[in-house]
């Protein structure tokens, strides 16, 4: 009778233990999981206002760029601009 009651316990203490162990194992694998989550939330939101701050500095450069480098007519003629139109800047110097 001893023996088997042994047996139950061994079998209980070793299912305690694995159980404490799974919830450490389990609670840091959480826990890892959501210092990744607001790592990466950090990150994008750094990222955001980056890019507002992007934004913000085009608006406020963009109309002294426009009519440092534009013609009277409104025709653009910064070389770098994407919105350079190399067939209406010839067509703007024949008609000078």
């Amino acid at each position: 009778m001893s023996s088997s009651k042994s047996g139950v316990n061994v079998l209980r203490y070793s299912a305690l233990g694995l159980g404490i162990f799974y919830g450490f194992y389990h609670q840091r694998t959480i826990t890892s999981a959501q210092k990744a989550a607001a790592a990466q939330r950090e990150y994008e939101h750094k990222q955001e206002l980056i890019n507002k701050a992007k934004e913000e500095y085009a608006k406020k450069k963009q109309p002294a760029a426009a009519a440092s480098t534009s013609a009277p007519s409104g025709l653009n003629l910064d070389l770098n601009s994407p919105n350079f139109d190399l067939e209406a800047a010839f067509e703007a110097l024949m008609k000078q």
